[in-house]
């Protein structure tokens, strides 16, 4: 599959006319090479990859009893990884032209690739090109996702039986992430709790407000199986809650269902984003509304197609993203319900199926 997915990317890099790619440890570097590499640190790790063809990885010593069947170069502490560097570049034939670039790759090492003899590239960034590969999800992506669904889902019913009542936001968190750690291969992002008034912060940093009775309490998170990342909204009341609150959570609930019933092959991510964002309006709360619908899902829990009034991808089977409009009013709280939808057979199909009514503890 690592094979396949380079030869993919050296047609798409070759048709997109480029040179060749620099790939740093990240999302991009996994998905091309199979190995994690993210605790390499300051080490210079690189995979150098040319429009011909060919590749080769640079990799401290520390994953010499790691890497296998790769073309690879060690370096060790107290060597100068650069001057191995050049070496593969030279190899490679790659002394200039148009190079694609990491887009999280650390800025002293980039100053440093430039220094490298008298090469002379124009740089790009790698996400311009690869995000083409990435968005349409195959079938091994798609069955890895699905299980950290199913994770989410069950750490939601799981959490409807504690008695969170009088618990500090920070305190649910923990007790989220340790329990889907112990279900997967952990967290695709920080869970938040959101009570109360806090819940009117779309990305609310758990502290130390307990819940009280009446709130409604916003639970964000998800799992992570093989590198594959879910992420799923619920909102919840401890207690009877504020009538208006029950209206807004109506309107969220019906603005959601409307974006999911609007996904087809050959619509483009903005009509998703409207179909939530009509909905939200005509209900009056449109200024409460303050983010895009959604984001495609997937190695990195933000990725394309992004759901947005500016979403111009044309979605396609295969696509994977979240549908989570929310509304948050200053000094009451807020609502919002997420989803993650792949996009199979011409239509949207939900992986998270977590119950969407509201529940009230």
């Amino acid at each position: 599959m690592i094979s396949l997915r380079i030869r993919k990317f050296v047609s798409l890099i070759r048709e997109r006319g480029f040179d060749g790619a620099l790939v740093s440890p990240s999302a991009n570097f996994y998905y091309l090479t199979g190995l994690h590499v993210h605790e390499a640190g300051e080490r210079l790790t690189l995979l150098v990859v040319n429009a011909d063809g060919s590749y080769h990885l640079l990799a401290p010593s520390l994953y010499e009893n790691v890497i296998r069947n790769f073309p690879v170069t060690f370096w060790r502490d107290g060597e100068n990884p650069y001057h191995k560097l050049a070496w593969i570049l030279g190899e490679l034939e790659l002394s200039g032209g148009r190079l694609l670039v990491e887009d999280t790759m650390r800025a002293d090492w980039l100053i440093n690739i430039l220094r490298i003899g008298n090469r002379a590239f124009e740089l790009y960034p790698l996400s311009s090109v690869i995000r083409e590969l990435r968005m349409r999800k195959e079938r091994e992506e798609v069955e890895m996702m699905k299980h950290a669904a199913k994770v989410a889902d069950r750490v939601f019913e799981e959490v409807l039986s504690w008695d969170i009542l009088g618990m500090r936001e920070r305190e649910l968190a923990l007790k989220i992430e340790l329990r889907i750690r112990e279900l997967s291969d952990g967290i695709s992002f920080e869970p938040i709790v959101a009570s109360g008034e806090n819940a009117a912060n779309p990305h609310h940093a758990p502290g130390d407000r307990r819940i009280r009775e009446g709130d409604m309490v916003i639970l964000d998170y998800g799992a992570k199986v093989g590198g594959y990342c879910s992420d799923i909204t619920r909102t919840i009341a401890v207690g009877q809650p504020n009538e208006k609150l029950v209206e807004v959570y109506n309107v969220v609930k019906e603005a959601q269902e409307n974006a999911y019933r609007a996904v087809r092959e050959g619509v483009k991510a903005k009509e998703i984003d409207r179909a939530a964002r009509e909905t939200i309006a005509k209900a009056g709360y449109g200024e409460y509304f303050t983010h895009r619908t959604g984001h495609g899902l997937g190695l990195d829990v933000h990725e394309e197609p992004f759901i947005g009034p500016d979403g111009e991808v044309t979605l396609e089977n295969g696509m994977t993203f979240t549908i989570e409009p929310g509304i948050y009013v200053p000094g009451l709280g807020g609502v919002r319900i997420e989803d993650d939808i792949i996009l199979d057979e011409g239509r949207g199909k939900r992986l998270t199926r977590a119950n969407r009514e509201l529940v009230v503890l």
